[in-house]
């Protein structure tokens, strides 16, 4: 009597679904964690915006044209290219003295994170700076 020691087409069959279901959930866990890391990469950049346009008042006593700054527009460029180009800058063009920089994160496309020269950096649940020509507002939050 010849006794087959190998597995049978069901059990294979079984084994290769239960592999394919654990690779999904762990591919599903990266793209998460992929959309986190880029929230994250966007709230550092946008954040380090802020000592730059206090070295951009050093340099030019105000804030006009602060958006349109070399090194400033470069960290706007990046941040766009992340976010897919959900960037405001608004500065003293706009409005006298003040500044604010928001960018809409990546994991929720409704959330954006703003900071501005009054010291607020935060996340809101939606855009709250005014680009709106004659109702232009550099203040986070209102």
């Amino acid at each position: 009597m010849i006794k087959n020691k190998g597995f049978t087409l069901i059990e294979l069959l079984l084994v290769i679904a239960i592999i394919g279901i654990l690779s999904s959930i762990v591919l599903a866990s990266l793209s998460t964690a992929r959309q986190k890391g880029a929230d994250a990469m966007i709230v550092q950049t946008v954040t380090n915006m802020r000592a730059e346009a206090e070295l951009y008042y050093d340099d030019n006593g105000d804030y006009l044209d602060m958006c349109a700054d070399t090194i400033i527009l470069n960290a706007l460029n990046r941040v766009g290219a992340t976010n897919g180009g959900g960037v405001i800058c608004v500065d003293g063009d706009d409005v006298a003295g003040k500044w604010a920089i928001e960018a809409q994160l990546v994991a929720s496309t409704t959330s954006y994170f703003c900071v501005d020269n009054g010291g607020v950096s935060e996340t809101y649940p939606g855009s709250t700076v005014d680009t709106a020509p004659g109702s232009e507002d550099a203040t986070c939050g209102t």
